[in-house]
């Protein structure tokens, strides 16, 4: 089942022509709840990307009124390598949660 919502995003990403801002949404248990309650959705976007430049690119995109954009930067995580001392660590990446106006909707997240 997790893989296929994986391979559904990552036809959803090719298929869309995004900008550099917007990398590809963030599926997980609670950003969909996110969205059923508050009306707000998950991206994960480029290190540089402001509130500003994210907000225009999902109006452009999805043509929906943003009222509110939060943005963090996740820190990269350690991992072991097999069972030696050695560690490598992920790559951090930015965030960003997208509120929009109530009644507008993006078809991003698959409905059971």
């Amino acid at each position: 089942m997790l893989f296929l919502l994986r391979l559904q995003y990552k036809v959803w990403v090719l298929n869309m022509k995004l900008n550099n801002t917007i990398i590809k949404p963030i599926v997980t248990e609670k950003a969909m709840s996110l969205n059923e309650k508050e009306n707000t959705y998950v991206f994960e976007v480029s290190l540089s990307a402001t509130k500003h430049s994210v907000a225009s690119e999902v109006q452009r995109i999805f043509n929906v009124t943003v009222t509110d954009v939060r943005t963090s930067v996740i820190p990269g995580k350690k991992h072991r390598i097999g069972k030696t001392r050695k560690f490598t660590r992920t790559t951090k990446y930015k965030k960003a949660v997208v509120s929009l106006k109530e009644g507008d909707k993006l078809d991003i997240y698959p409905s059971n």
